[in-house]
């Protein structure tokens, strides 16, 4: 059996650890302990705890994109489409050991201007340039408004969902999302 290498062990521990208990809370050493390699491995591929948190969470975001995308993309009708971001998430919030949104846990801790604020800037432009294009190809009167807006649902029920320790707040979070995104498509709108 071949062992992985230090960085992707390094990536796995660091997933685990500090998305079950957080940036802060969980040291290096435990890290390293988690992947079995030397100190010098991480430094080496890493070069600092920021870094490698960072790598974390662009590992998580690239997770996160891939499932949305697939979601959507099993869909055909535009409204669908839509609501099919709500769906993903509300898988995500089902699954054992969910402890809510990666980015919001370690840009809280974090301090501001640095490596992981910019990484959770990015996967939040991503999540709502997603809903943006979508509400576009929707026929959204105001594609940037309602991707805001959207993008408010998704946050607040991954918050919520965290907080109240309830997955059904997926269920909540997509009745809202439609009814903004009918509000929002004009009935003679066509999708593009």
């Amino acid at each position: 059996m071949k062992t992985k290498p230090a960085r992707e062990r390094l990536l796995d521990a660091a997933n685990d650890l500090f998305y079950r208990e957080g940036v802060q809370t969980v040291g290096i050493d435990r890290v390293i302990e988690e992947a079995g390699v030397a100190k010098a491995s991480l430094y080496n591929t890493f070069g600092s705890k920021e870094a490698l948190v960072r790598a974390y969470l662009e590992a998580r975001h690239a997770g996160t994109t891939d499932r949305l995308l697939a979601a959507v993309e099993g869909e055909t009708d535009p409204r669908a489409r839509l609501l099919a971001v709500f769906d993903a998430q509300g898988e995500l919030f089902a699954q054992p050991g969910f402890r809510g949104c990666a980015f919001a846990t370690a840009s809280a801790e974090a301090p501001g201007g640095g490596l992981v604020e910019k990484a959770a800037d990015e996967y939040r432009a991503d999540i709502r340039g997603l809903l943006t294009r979508l509400a576009e190809e929707a026929g959204a009167a105001d594609p940037v408004v309602l991707g805001r807006q959207l993008q408010l649902i998704y946050d607040g029920a991954g918050l919520g969902a965290r907080m109240d320790r309830d997955p059904s707040t997926a269920h909540v979070a997509r009745a809202a999302a439609e009814q903004l995104i009918d509000a929002a498509i004009r009935p003679s709108a066509s999708p593009r």
